[in-house]
């Protein structure tokens, strides 16, 4: 007698729509999405359809199903080939597997792989919030569609400024695109996709970057129909080999004048909040400061027009060492009754290694106070290798002060509080 097919729906990520933000591999809690160089991939047998990260994806490339045979689930490795997705199997092709329309109904998610070794490790995305802060404003996104080159649109460069020390190796640019008179309404925390020139190694157009937007909502210039991005040269991967990353040395070089292919944006969660009371506190290392610069630069410019109430601005920053950390100069000089800012540079010559977990632990009180504040929000941007240390230095925070950090740490993703955008 022959055994029934097992049939599944099979989550898969369209590699046409997907601007390789990093977004659903750091949110799922199994460990089913991973990537290489060109494409991100669902891992049938670990995937479990929790759908944790369905609504953080910023262009709904996550948001796609095929029903399959399990024995022919199509793995991460033929995943990491494709162009587009495949079509959906034909009913007859359905049939040929031994599949009927009342299989195809009850299709379920694949077995996924249980761990059996004891206490699960510590997931520090679980904690992430995917909706934005009660007050925040209303968000446009994909305006200008990833799916062809001819959806983008064409911006200008009008400014491209190196913004860490010259003659060091850290090389960052602040840079200026203006949209003239095509519409782009973007909010603190949203990004935007960058379509490089050219074609890759196997003769295909470059994928989409993505980039933080480092201005505030009405623009870098005030009142111009303008955002800024803060980009760092990549010529190392995170293993420390050479390499040159495309869309990052050519931003990097570019002159004034030039144009640019933009898509976007992107982005509906990590908003920051509108409520004039509302307190902010602002984690992150090297790039990541993009979205920090945006929301300090609206506050301030809310501050100076008389319009802002108060709430506690606060910003933790990390770097190798001062050199190395965008907008040094113009963060020293911000008013220190309008922010509270705590430097970690963990390698400085003659001094111990200090990273912004080790500086929010110094401000525990300040940051207890913060977290039971329900009008207070948290954000974390930078390297993803520094979000658990972040999480669990949030939760030592809470814990020590004699908090539950299970029922804090789930308030602060129900109410859109604490947002991780890690890369």
């Amino acid at each position: 007698m022959d055994m029934p097919v097992t049939v599944i729906k099979q989550h898969l990520i369209d590699p046409e729509i997907c601007i390789r933000c990093n977004t659903c591999e750091a949110i799922c809690p199994v460990g089913a999405i991973t990537h290489d160089s060109r494409n991100y991939v669902v891992d049938a047998g670990k995937c479990n359809l929790c759908m944790d990260c369905i609504s953080p994806c910023p262009t709904g490339s996550i948001d796609n199903w095929r029903t399959m045979p399990r024995l022919k689930a199509y793995s991460t490795d033929e995943q990491l080939t494709w162009d587009e997705l495949p079509a959906e199997l034909s009913a007859d092709e359905l049939a040929e597997a031994g599949i009927d329309a009342a299989a195809v109904e009850s299709a379920a998610p694949a077995p996924a792989t249980v761990d059996t070794t004891g206490e699960a490790p510590f997931n520090s995305g679980a904690w992430g919030a995917t909706l934005p802060p009660w007050s925040a404003a209303h968000a446009y996104t994909n305006l200008y569609g990833p799916k062809a080159a001819e959806k983008s649109v064409a911006a200008t460069v009008v400014g491209n400024v190196r913004v860490t020390e010259v003659g060091k190796e850290y090389d960052t640019h602040h840079i200026v695109l203006d949209f003239g008179a095509m519409p782009f309404p973007v909010l603190e925390g949203q990004s935007i996709g960058v379509l490089p020139p050219g074609v890759d190694a196997q003769g295909r157009p470059h994928h989409a970057r993505q980039y933080s937007i480092a201005s505030p909502r009405n623009g870098e210039r005030p009142g111009y129909n303008n955002l800024s991005l803060t980009i760092k040269r990549v010529l190392e991967d995170h293993q420390g080999n050479p390499v040159r990353g495309v869309a990052s040395n050519y931003m990097c070089d570019l002159q004034v004048g030039d144009k640019v292919q933009v898509i976007g944006p992107f982005g509906t969660s990590f908003l920051m909040p509108n409520h004039p009371r509302s307190s902010i506190v602002m984690i992150c290392t090297g790039t990541g400061s993009a979205p920090m610069r945006a929301m300090t630069e609206w506050r301030r410019r809310l501050r100076a027009s008389g319009k802002f109430e108060g709430g506690k601005l606060m910003l933790f920053f990390g770097a190798r060492t001062k050199e190395e950390l965008p907008y040094f100069g113009p963060l020293q000089s911000l008013p220190k009754d309008f922010i509270d800012i705590s430097f970690a540079f963990s390698r400085t010559p003659g001094s111990p290694k200090r990273y912004v977990q080790d500086a929010m632990r110094e401000r525990a009180a300040d940051l207890v106070a913060l977290l039971k504040d329900p009008n207070a929000a948290f954000y974390v941007c930078g390297l993803k290798a520094m979000e658990e240390g972040v999480v669990l230095a949030l939760r030592d925070v809470a814990t020590q002060s004699g908090l539950d950090w299970e029922t804090v740490g789930a308030a602060l993703k129900r109410e859109g509080r604490l947002h991780l955008e890690t890369y």
